[in-house]
């Protein structure tokens, strides 16, 4: 495979992006969509006191639930963390600092910070303390809202299904999920792909993530746990 982009790499390689105390927003639902190789890449490495950006805590040993599950992350902006147990024990004992953002509200602060909107407004839990807190209100139109601040990453990872040498990037159905936005988000961001194509394979009506997102593809070796439902 030719690499004119400088864009195709190893795990080896772009591990020397991770480092103790960083912000890294991840894409997938539940593991789905998850990247299973930087995942592991970065618990081999040892990498602590991560603030952690997606939408759950995944489950224990499933996705972004191993960073959580061995005390990996000082905190966790996401939309739940019910499917896995540790998450909720951490933030009870005072381990774990847990940001709690709605599903929809959660994935437009991501969109507005990789379009580079400082925030958005919502009106969604502005009478709801876990949601409304102390953040910034404002009146337009004789209506109030709550300013919900834009989100980026130090680093994104992703998991796609395809990327050509570019890093155009095409999803499998439903892990395609959150990746497209936190794909967005990052200074830096890292794809890992099922399988890297030539430039012009795909077809351009089916490309989701446009390769000016994306800095780095890594060939993954697949999912490499047991899902929960199985």
């Amino acid at each position: 495979m030719e690499n004119p982009f400088r864009k195709i790499t190893t795990l080896e390689k772009v591990m020397e992006f991770f480092h103790d105390g960083m912000t890294l927003m991840f894409g997938g639902f539940g593991g789905v969509g998850t990247p299973p190789g930087l995942i592991d890449g970065i618990l081999e490495k040892g990498i602590r006191n991560l603030t952690l950006i997606g939408n759950d805590t995944g489950f224990p040993h499933i996705g972004i639930g191993k960073l959580v599950s061995q005390e990996r992350a000082k905190k966790v902006i996401a939309s739940h963390i019910g499917s896995n147990p540790f998450a909720g024990q951490f933030m009870h004992e005072g381990k774990l600092e847990v940001e709690f953002s709605p599903q929809g509200i959660l994935a437009e602060r991501i969109r507005a910070g990789g379009v580079g909107l400082p925030g958005i407004l919502s009106d969604i839990g502005k009478d709801i303390e876990l949601v409304a807190g102390n953040k910034q209100r404002v009146l337009l139109n004789g209506e109030e809202y709550l300013v919900e601040e834009a989100l980026t990453a130090e680093v994104s990872i992703v998991f796609a299904k395809k990327a050509d040498e570019y890093g155009n990037l095409i999803y499998d159905k439903s892990a395609r999920n959150t990746n497209p936005l936190v794909a967005m988000a990052g200074a830096i961001t890292i794809a890992e792909v099922e399988e890297i194509v030539p430039l012009g394979a795909l077809n351009a009506e089916e490309i989701i993530t446009p390769g000016v997102f994306v800095d780095y593809i890594i060939p993954t070796k697949g999912v490499n746990w047991k899902w929960a439902w199985e």
